[in-house]
């Protein structure tokens, strides 16, 4: 029988009706199952009670979720406001360190959404919030309905820098894609290297420069049409042909 790798997956911290829950959306797990061919694992959302290095050890690569919270304004350097919220502290305490301690470790590294920003700030960058609210800036908010295919559907297309990491994966310069955020990259972390803007100049995805295995960032949601969608295919087989190398190298 052949043993899949293991891909780690970020957790929120929800607490529903009085109960306290470590969970994420189902459709980052159909991205590790379907569109990387590994068995994903959820890391509770326990920031410094967890032995990172320890973990890591065991897993092939590391897939930072989305959310609908936000990264706390503190770890960036500005003061909180009622437009930053909500927040997921202890979610910040868990996926920033581990950012970090997976790009020193070497284990393969996808970040989308909130896992996008994350990864960005983990490494000294910053964040804009309610960019809609910028001049010559596009709305890139979901839609408000209950319809979640809506809510996720492809709208708008963005350019990829086409010798870059994404630009090789998917072999073309403009693909289109479901970013559905409020928040986006403020100033840009020294180790990172923008991969995709979309037309307003939003940058929308970024790859680590010296990062020792794949370590990517998508502001948009590849995960939700892993199935139906070419370019998030493809992005989701890159990252699983980089977790299978790690799993064969242990």
């Amino acid at each position: 029988m052949t043993v899949r790798p293991l891909v780690l997956l970020s957790a929120d911290l929800r607490v529903i009706e009085g109960l306290t829950w470590h969970m994420t959306p189902a459709p980052y797990i159909e991205g590790v199952v379907a569109g990387a061919g590994a068995m994903p694992v959820l890391l509770p959302a326990l920031g410094s009670a967890l032995d990172l290095d320890a973990i890591l050890e065991r897993m092939d690569g590391v897939l930072l979720t989305g959310s609908k919270s936000n990264v706390h304004p503190s770890l960036y350097g500005e003061e909180a406001t009622i437009d930053h919220e909500p927040f997921d502290t202890a979610r910040d305490a868990t996926t920033l360190p581990l950012v970090r301690r997976a790009l020193a470790l070497g284990v393969p590294l996808l970040a989308i959404c909130r896992g996008y920003q994350e990864l960005n700030v983990a490494l000294g960058g910053s964040l804009h919030t309610e960019i809609q609210t910028f001049e010559g800036r596009m709305d890139h908010r979901a839609p408000d309905t209950p319809d979640w295919d809506d809510r996720f559907a492809i709208r708008h297309p963005v350019h990829v820098v086409r010798e870059g990491c994404i630009g090789k994966i998917l072999g073309t310069e403009t693909i289109d894609v479901n970013s559905l955020h409020r928040q986006g990259l403020a100033r840009l972390a020294d180790r990172l290297v923008v991969e995709a803007t979309a037309p307003d100049g939003t940058i929308e995805a970024v790859r680590v420069a010296d990062a020792k295995a794949f370590a990517v960032g998508v502001q948009w949601h590849p995960e939700y049409w892993v199935r139906s969608d070419g370019p998030s295919a493809k992005i989701f087989a890159a990252f699983g042909e980089a977790v299978k190398a790690r799993a064969a190298a242990r």
